[in-house]
């Protein structure tokens, strides 16, 4: 029996739109995405919060709200 995923892969697919359309530069955004993603992946390695969202799709969630919500950037 499949289980479904706990996120929306068109809310995915949107917020990464969104995110190479604010980027200046698609490449960039993508490798910084890719290596916020490797990070978090072994930063959360022994964590258990969510082993069924991947690395990637947590990094452009991440992403996507600190463009959206500048607010919750601590800089």
């Amino acid at each position: 029996m499949l289980k479904r995923s706990s996120f929306d892969s068109t809310q995915i697919m949107r917020r990464a739109e969104d995110l190479v359309n604010a980027a200046s530069n698609r490449y960039r955004i993508t490798v910084q995405v890719a290596n916020r993603a490797q990070r978090r992946r072994y930063e959360d390695f022994d964590s258990l919060d969510d082993p069924k969202m991947k690395p990637v799709l947590r990094a452009i969630i991440e992403m996507s709200d600190e463009l959206t919500q500048p607010e919750i950037i601590g800089e």
